[in-house]
């Protein structure tokens, strides 16, 4: 199933917007055309890819050189449990654990969405990032190979989920985006829907900080909604809009063409992170939030 330009789902589309609150029950989500992306069993319908680990992790059989693994680990295999389904909080919910660098990717990829989940931080931290701040993110419009960025990142549009910023857009790798922004004192762009428009991308300014912190306190759950529509999208953290991409689009071959579809990646970033209530559904506009 995906969303892909079908019409019969954007019949759907309207009932999704007048029908799906947050926290809505999965029966209702099955009605209203939205399709529950973790099944709250295993992770059919997804499949993993992880880059070299740090020299700190243990990995037989993966090659090494001085002291560093100089190999990925690669696609579908998972020696160090990276990417399990663990109960907590009365129910199954996805753990990253992040100790190697790695993506959770939908087989599938969509086009005209609505991708609702929640999240929670976990106590775990690895190297190199073992004292910064807990990140991961949502990668979304992927599309072409694994290790496009960074050794492990498909090309995509970030949206970051990491204490304190969550909403954050990064254009990754042979993408770009227009967002209305300000700068702040460091001279840094921020979120502003009354601001000019700046581009943003993966060559060079390719970070845009969302407008404000919607997270709740750590150790809580907190919402995370991405609609996207056409070559637009919004990032909405517990409820609230705090990111607006325009204009998105990827290049191949120093040509340029609007990015509307693509698979969605869940990071594997440094850091112990849950997800549950993973769902997507069709939209025939975007919502005015």
């Amino acid at each position: 199933m995906n969303f892909i330009r079908n019409p019969v789902n954007w019949a759907f589309a309207m009932l999704s917007m007048l029908m799906v609150p947050y926290g809505w029950s999965q029966k209702n989500s099955t009605e209203s055309g939205y399709k529950e992306l973790f099944n709250g069993k295993d992770l059919s319908g997804w499949y993993t890819y992880q880059r070299q680990p740090e020299p700190t992790s243990k990995v037989v059989g993966l090659k090494m050189e001085d002291g560093k693994y100089v190999e990925p680990i690669g696609l579908n295999k998972d020696p160090l449990g990276v990417f399990t389904v663990v109960e907590l909080d009365g129910g199954k919910v996805i753990r990253i654990s992040g100790e190697v660098f790695g993506i959770l990717v939908t087989e599938e990829e969509f086009e005209d969405y609505h991708l609702t989940l929640e999240f929670k931080y976990g106590e775990k931290r690895y190297p190199p990032r073992e004292n910064a701040k807990r990140d991961s993110g949502i990668l979304y419009h992927s599309f072409g190979k694994e290790a496009a960025r960074g050794g492990v990142w498909m090309s995509s549009v970030e949206c970051q989920i990491q204490e304190g910023d969550t909403g954050d857009l990064w254009c990754v790798q042979a993408t770009t985006a227009k967002v209305n922004v300000e700068t702040d004192g460091d001279g840094k762009f921020k979120y502003n829907p009354s601001g000019p428009l700046q581009e943003f991308d993966w060559r060079g300014s390719r970070y845009c900080q969302r407008s404000f912190d919607y997270e709740k306190p750590y150790g809580e759950w907190n919402t995370l909604d991405i609609y996207a529509f056409g070559d637009e999208s919004i990032h909405v953290v517990n409820g609230i809009k705090n990111m607006h991409l325009k204009d998105i689009r990827y290049y191949e071959a120093d040509k340029s063409t609007p990015l509307t579809k693509g698979k969605i990646q869940l990071q594997s970033e440094g850091a112990e992170i849950f997800y549950r209530n993973i769902r997507i559904g069709p939209i025939s506009k975007m919502p005015n939030l």
